[in-house]
């Protein structure tokens, strides 16, 4: 697992992530380093980009650095990410009452999975099905975790909804999917609507 920690904090390092944090990158490693413990000695599946597994995420909260930004640092076969949640902002999107995040600014995602079985059914009863088997939906930041260390896990007939965010008072769920120019995009869709290239994506646990 340490080995797939270093390649995740290289593509963050790459990315700049350490400079829009305002960090220095020794910094920025350092506030990593408690999360390496952790994650070294898990037990999680495989990567399979197919299928859509993952073992863990390294995931930064907006909070650190703006979804707008993070998401154009995004790119998948030469387009980089947008976000286009009109008429909201990201900032409108908030975590649902049942999700507990870590309280530190960088935790990590276990056991990750795209939500293939999920395709074509709406995100209410996606979210049933998720909790049924005990795992958690994501997130709009652990979404564009995947898409930043995985941008091929995105693919054209299983893009993946993030039902633990959402805006307070309407149905509008958030979504990352490959819009028609090809540029991964962070959008949003209804919660009643079943797409047949719409899954939900998942995770295990949260470790921070």
């Amino acid at each position: 697992m340490l080995q797939e920690f270093n390649k995740q904090l290289h593509t963050l390092i790459q990315k700049g992530y350490p400079t829009l944090a305002g960090m220095t990158e020794n910094e920025f490693i350092n506030n990593l380093e408690p999360l390496r413990e952790k994650v070294k000695n898990l037990n999680a599946p495989d990567i399979d980009i197919e299928k859509g597994f993952l073992p863990f995420l390294i995931v930064i909260k907006s909070d650190v650095i703006p979804t707008t930004t993070t998401m154009s640092q995004v790119e998948k076969n030469g387009k980089t990410g947008i976000t286009k949640l009109f008429p909201l902002e990201p900032t409108d999107f908030t975590t649902i009452a049942d999700i507990t995040l870590p309280d530190r600014n960088v935790y990590a995602l276990v056991d990750v999975d795209r939500g293939r079985e999920t395709i074509n059914k709406s995100p209410s009863e996606a979210l049933n099905e998720i909790v049924r088997t005990g795992r958690t939906p994501l997130t709009i930041d652990e979404g564009i975790a995947i898409v930043t260390h995985y941008p091929e896990f995105l693919i054209k007939n299983n893009c993946f909804s993030l039902l633990a965010s959402r805006h307070t008072g309407d149905q509008r769920v958030p979504a990352i999917w490959i819009n028609a120019n090809k540029h991964p995009n962070l959008g949003w869709c209804w919660n009643g609507n079943p797409h047949t290239w719409l899954g939900s994506a998942s995770c295990k646990k949260r470790i921070g």
